[in-house]
């Protein structure tokens, strides 16, 4: 009892010793922590490991598959490019999805920018309930892609289509139209949806630009002589396009690869008229079970992808 009740020196000076070696160590990683190159490190630690597990390597894993004649259940042998140049030379319905791609990204893109920074200039002027107006422009952004796409599909359908009723009240047009079941109309139909859902994106980002334009600006040009369209063409547009290129350069990357809407409303008919290049490769890949050509498909958009980032980057750059 006596020995327990009275710990031996030894003891005493390692108990007492823990705690200083504990205090050493915390001080000096707290001044490892301190240095900026270590902590900048460590912050960014958390996204690049999300971008290698979630980015890097299912693109790797995509472009070993694209080189192989790979099926589902089955692991296909080294063919090199010959998907891609059988693809591109020989499939009828590849070459379509591409110009079905360049159509609709640019006919969507383009529409976008001129409504978006139309609507963001309405909704900069001082109007009433402003705040609740712009709250009500973000619910097509807000609302699930293919909850809100759902709702356009009633919106087109042939029998019972709120459109062709409107249209044929309206004296347009003589009989109802087949949106969904006419290839011209159904491109027409995709584009006039991913315009809806991309436009609050538009609008709320060119708004924030706008805001942050120094209004005595206008004052002086106003004070000058000038008037509203000549405003807008030496002040607003000069300043507003590097935030106009990048919401361009995002909006170009998320409608070139766009599938919830094509895959809800057409599921890219009618006779591959809306079939897009994430489309196609969901057909294909999936559907079909050719997971080698399926991931050809898919990373043909790659460099497509690449050179448009590129030229509106080096623009962005130049503006800024």
């Amino acid at each position: 009892m006596s020995l327990a009740s009275n710990p031996t020196p030894k003891s005493r000076e390692g108990s007492l010793l823990l705690p200083a070696v504990r205090l050493t160590v915390w001080r000096e990683l707290g001044q490892v922590l301190q240095r900026e190159h270590v902590m900048g490190y460590l912050l960014v630690l958390p996204a690049v490991l999300l971008l290698v597990g979630l980015v890097a390597y299912p693109f790797i894993i995509a472009l070993w598959l694209s080189l192989t004649d790979a099926y589902v259940g089955r692991g296909g042998d080294f063919i090199g490019l010959r998907n891609f140049l059988t693809l591109f030379m020989e499939d009828d319905i590849f070459r379509q999805t591409l110009r079905n791609s360049i159509l609709f990204t640019t006919s969507a893109v383009a529409i976008k920018t001129v409504l978006g920074l139309s609507l963001a200039l309405l909704l900069a002027q001082n109007l009433r309930l402003k705040r609740l107006i712009r709250g009500a422009v973000l619910l097509p952004w807000v609302i699930p892609t293919a909850l809100s796409t759902l709702g356009w599909l009633w919106m087109f359908d042939s029998l019972y289509s709120v459109i062709n009723w409107t249209l044929l009240r309206l004296g347009v047009i003589d009989k109802g139209l087949q949106w969904l079941g006419t290839p011209h109309l159904a491109m027409i139909a995709v584009i006039t949806v991913n315009v809806w859902r991309g436009l609050p994106f538009y609008a709320i980002t060119l708004l924030a630009g706008l805001m942050s334009i120094n209004p005595e600006l206008y004052e002086a040009a106003e004070s000058d002589g000038a008037d509203a369209w000549a405003r807008f063409r030496y002040i607003t547009l000069p300043l507003l396009r590097p935030v106009l290129a990048v919401v361009i350069l995002f909006s170009t990357i998320l409608t070139f690869a766009d599938f919830n809407i094509v895959y809800v409303l057409t599921r890219g008919g009618p006779v591959n008229s809306t079939h897009l290049f994430a489309t196609f490769a969901y057909q294909a890949g999936l559907q079909a079970g050719k997971i080698g050509e399926g991931s050809a498909i898919a990373l043909f958009m790659f460099p497509v992808l690449a050179v448009i980032v590129y030229l509106q980057l080096h623009y962005a750059r130049r503006e800024i």
